[in-house]
């Protein structure tokens, strides 16, 4: 009998692998043929570039900005659509979906419209000598706008899986509401705060159409890694390969160490 499962639960195993094959090798296909696409020479002489390089610092600025943004913002509409439930609870989860729904470049012109020199907001901070518009603050606003609901999302998802029998046992013993908080809902919840502010990154780190906009394409000031991609793909192939794997790179480093962080903290709870 044992070995009837045993024989049964490979064949849906080579089953399932066979039937992933496709849709696995057409995600990996593009990466593959990205990273055999230039010569490390090359890409070690491009990536060296000026262009390149404000790119790639601009990129770490503005991405971790707004994911602390993100986190700080974030995750209090995360505590409070996990653990309350109110009138307008529906049309504020609405609003943190929206900016995932709208098309980035959508997202842009709204952000233009409000804060722009002209905008709805902007008119009045242009009165006292802000300007936003085309700017690394509007880079980041973009990033924050379309990142944001990654995080959301995720701490939301966490939070709501953390029993209550283990925050109510702590608030017995004495412990304050803020010291419940985050001396045991905020561990418990560890691993989706890893997870919602590694997708908020990634997705920050990602992000162009918003930024376009909003912010445009200058060298230096607002010029991110793909908009950075977006240039040197008219004029220098190898340059553009070369930025596009470099954020592939982040990517993975990013994705390799959280993964590795969220199994340790696993464990240890």
């Amino acid at each position: 009998m044992t070995q009837d499962r045993g024989t049964g639960k490979s064949r849906e195993f080579g089953g399932l692998l066979a039937a992933s094959a496709p849709l696995l090798l057409f995600l990996l296909a593009p990466f593959v043929a990205l990273a055999a696409a230039i010569h490390p020479a090359i890409w070690l002489a491009s990536i060296r570039s000026p262009e390149a390089i404000k790119a790639l610092l601009l990129t770490i600025e503005t991405t971790m900005t707004a994911t602390l943004l993100c986190v700080a913002g974030g995750l209090p509409v995360a505590l409070l659509l996990a653990r309350h439930s109110f009138r307008w609870r529906e049309a504020i989860d609405t609003l943190i979906d929206l900016p995932i729904s709208v098309p980035p470049v959508v997202a842009g012109v709204c952000l233009l419209l409000a804060f722009g020199r002209e905008g709805l907001i902007g008119r009045h901070l242009d009165a006292y000598g802000i300007d936003i518009g085309f700017t690394t603050a509007a880079v980041v606003m973009a990033q924050v706008m379309i990142a944001s609901p990654f995080f959301v999302k995720t701490v939301r998802a966490g939070l709501e899986g953390v029993d209550p029998e283990i925050e109510e046992a702590a608030r017995i013993s004495g412990a304050s509401p803020w010291r419940v908080f985050w001396s045991v809902t905020i561990p418990l919840a560890r691993p989706s705060l890893l997870a919602g502010t590694l997708l908020c990154w990634a997705r920050a780190l990602s992000e162009f159409g918003a930024t376009m906009m909003f912010a445009g394409n200058f060298p230096g000031r607002t010029q991110t890694l793909p908009l950075a991609v977006m240039s040197a793909f008219e004029t220098n192939l190898d340059t553009a390969i070369a930025i596009s794997t470099l954020a592939l790179m982040l990517s993975i480093v990013a994705l390799i160490a959280a993964r590795a962080l969220a199994r340790h903290w696993k464990v240890g709870w």
